[in-house]
């Protein structure tokens, strides 16, 4: 994820957290999204990564004890985290973001 990036989302979120692992979980009280894909066009037309949604209260809240337990392995990202990175760092996380799809 690219600086800019992680700097909207970090202001239009109530958390971001990074895990090490890739697969990514979302989770109310009834509803489980589970995937790879991002809620862009890229995602779903130049890359086919997929989603899969569950409606199953059971599912949900077996999958929301396992996210929790993810965010405990993780750090937070901040607003203020983001700013402090200095220009190389930014530049490695876009250098990687723009070269991580074709590798």
């Amino acid at each position: 994820m690219t600086c800019m990036h992680v700097s909207k989302r970090v202001r239009s979120c109530n958390a971001i957290w990074v895990y090490r692992k890739s697969a990514a979980a979302a989770s109310d009280r009834e509803v489980t999204l589970i995937g790879s894909a991002n809620m862009d066009r890229r995602s779903f037309e130049l890359n086919y990564e997929n989603n899969i949604l569950f409606y199953d209260r059971s599912l949900t809240g077996i999958m929301r004890q396992r996210q929790e337990s993810y965010i405990a392995h993780s750090r937070a990202v901040s607003g203020d985290m983001v700013q402090r990175w200095t220009w190389r760092q930014r530049l490695w996380n876009n250098a990687i973001a723009m070269l991580g799809p074709v590798l």
